[in-house]
């Protein structure tokens, strides 16, 4: 039984718990067909997607054009309409993401590590779907593309439930899903979007341990802080992304003025964006002014401590607070420290441990960074812009995770299963 047959109570009017129940009913029986379903069959459903994608990029874009127009009636800001926007480069990027999940070897009933025991059964591990996955989301419409192919490829149902502000836009991509699973012959409830707005949806849906197996939040922090209030089911996130990246006083200068023009403008509204560069003492006087015109003349607003002001006219005081804030937003938050044990000590207190990158040609002090950071994704000699799925060659990716259990940074395929011990015998017993 499909799960709209659950969503409307005798008064007409939506049923909600009805409705939720019945899209995590429909998502496990959907979840057991996944599981017997073959490399092949998940990889031309991936193939038919990408191509229902292109060829309805026309009401793609329609329909996000409706979401847009709201959005700008609502007055949100420039960093939320470009989060929510899609342009037809994003939409052929879509698709290949989809080629690209398809192109991936599929990993599960892979078993690793067997070994014969003594006693001469053979022991090994299996990796196998998680199950049925929520995934929360807020306005980037392409995370319905990429979380619908990541979850199918490993193996996984999901049920998405994006933000209301990008409701057509999701829609629209979600029919272009149902399209390639049916052309593929697998369950349409396999991907499931949640078509009612109405906040207690997520309510539902995080609390429904009986269907859902994982929880992958993706959005601000506020979103995220209600779902770790709320939430009875385990989740795969990330809090916020206060990147940083440390230019050393040995670090070549011209790769240090390239890596902070990236980190911080090749887009504003990502979660591994620099949000605060620190720049060694030894260097400053040499560097910042640098990296400072740069920012001026892409309109950055710089705040940073006494010694930046100084050396920078066009910078404000930083407050307290600045350090700690992901901006999302051509503003950055710059500091001068002493040395690397500043920098590190730095990111340790201000920092989400998300990404963090250090300029230096010193081989030592990159080893003690990417020892010392504590962070998922810890870089020398790039730029932090790189902490992504694809760039990772996982491709699309379903987040980004700062959590220490199950999987950390960049979270693919491999972080959408689980393992489970394999025993293989020869009639032994134990004795």
């Amino acid at each position: 039984m499909k799960a709209e047959s659950h969503a409307q109570s005798p008064s007409g009017a939506i049923d909600l718990e009805a409705y939720m129940h019945g899209l995590g009913r429909d998502a496990r029986a959907a979840a057991h067909a996944l599981a017997r379903a073959d490399a092949d069959a998940k990889n031309r459903a991936l193939c038919a997607m990408a191509m229902e994608i292109r060829g309805r990029a026309t009401d793609l874009l329609a329909a996000n054009r409706a979401d847009l127009e709201q959005a700008k009636k609502e007055g949100r800001d420039g960093a939320f309409l470009e989060r929510l926007a899609l342009t037809p480069a994003s939409i052929e990027q879509m698709a290949e993401g989809l080629e690209d999940i398809a192109a991936l070897a599929d990993p599960i009933g892979a078993i690793t590590g067997l070994a014969r025991r003594p006693t001469g059964i053979e022991v090994g591990r299996m990796r196998v779907p998680l199950g049925v996955i929520g995934i929360i989301y807020e306005s980037r419409p392409n995370v319905t593309a990429d979380a619908a192919g990541l979850c199918l490829k490993a193996g996984n149902a999901c049920i998405l439930r994006g933000g209301a502000e990008a409701l057509h836009s999701n829609q629209a991509i979600a029919a272009c899903v149902r399209a390639g699973l049916k052309a593929a012959g697998l369950p349409e409830a396999a991907v499931q979007v949640v078509a009612t707005t109405d906040r207690a949806a997520v309510g539902h849906l995080v609390t429904m341990h009986q269907y859902v197996d994982i929880i992958v939040p993706r959005g601000g922090k506020e979103l995220i802080q209600r779902l770790m209030r709320e939430s009875k089911i385990p989740m795969i996130k990330h809090l916020d992304g206060v990147c940083h990246l440390y230019v050393d006083d040995r670090a070549d200068l011209e790769m240090a003025v390239r890596l902070a023009d990236n980190a911080k403008t090749q887009r504003y509204g990502t979660c591994n964006t620099m949000e605060t560069l620190l720049v060694a003492a030894g260097i400053a006087a040499r560097v910042l002014p640098l990296i400072a015109a740069i920012y001026k003349n892409k309109n950055v607003e710089m705040r940073g401590d006494e010694a930046t002001c100084i050396l920078v006219n066009d910078a404000k005081p930083a407050t307290e607070q600045d350090y700690y804030t992901e901006w999302l937003a051509p503003v950055v938050s710059i500091r001068v420290v002493q040395g690397l044990d500043e920098a590190i000590a730095h990111i340790a207190k201000y920092g989400s441990q998300h990404t963090d990158a250090i300029v230096t040609d010193d081989q030592a002090r990159a080893a003690r960074f990417l020892r010392e950071v504590d962070s998922s994704s810890v870089i020398v000699n790039a730029s932090t812009r790189f902490a992504d799925g694809y760039e990772y060659g996982l491709g699309a990716e379903i987040g980004i995770s700062t959590d220490k259990l199950h999987a950390r940074g960049p979270v693919g395929l491999e972080g959408l299963t689980t393992q489970k011990y394999v025993v293989l015998g020869h009639g032994e017993v134990r004795t």
